[in-house]
């Protein structure tokens, strides 16, 4: 598409008013704005449960299903995330708005992933199990950061856009 290949040789910022306009019609903005939000609750919850199982040895089950549960939030979020990113940069993954973004998602995604491969294969014990749901809760929370970081500069972005004095004081 032609508006795609203009921000590429124009950068405004994070969104070009197209891009803007097509992330504010979308269903897919509001259904990232319900995920993410929910999913880091889910994952405080399953921090909580396997740390508590690491430390006490109590709640395997319930800390796995916690692991489970976080595991299909991020799946959903990431597919989510890509149709979300097609309709807003015209390509599902690697938009150059949020390349990195999306470069360290595949690393959050890895070691779920092999959190799950582990699980189901009997690969590795219990504690050396939740040892490597915690990594890959370490990455997600780095993930999650650049996130939030990202829709920040989205907002300030917004908010010049709007009054192009406050550029000069931001």
């Amino acid at each position: 598409m032609d508006s795609h290949k203009a921000r590429k040789s124009a950068p405004t910022g994070l969104y070009t008013a197209e891009e803007r306009a097509r992330r504010d019609q979308t269903v897919w903005t509001l259904i990232q704005g319900i995920l993410a939000p929910l999913q880091f609750v889910v994952f405080l919850i399953s921090l909580v449960l396997v740390l508590r199982y690491l430390w006490t040895g109590l709640g395997y089950e319930v800390a796995t299903v916690s692991i489970l549960l976080k595991t299909a939030l991020l799946y959903l979020i990431m597919i989510t995330g890509a149709i979300w990113e097609k309709i807003v940069f015209g390509q599902y993954l690697f938009a150059a708005a949020f390349f990195w973004e999306d470069v360290f998602s595949f690393a959050v995604i890895a070691l779920h992933t092999a959190y799950l491969w582990a699980l189901f294969s009997a690969a590795l014990a219990p504690v050396p199990l939740m040892l490597l749901a915690l990594a890959a809760y370490a990455t997600y929370v780095i993930n999650a950061t650049q996130f939030v970081l990202k829709l920040r500069a989205a907002r300030l972005q917004a908010r010049t856009s709007q009054n192009p004095a406050q550029e000069l004081t931001a």
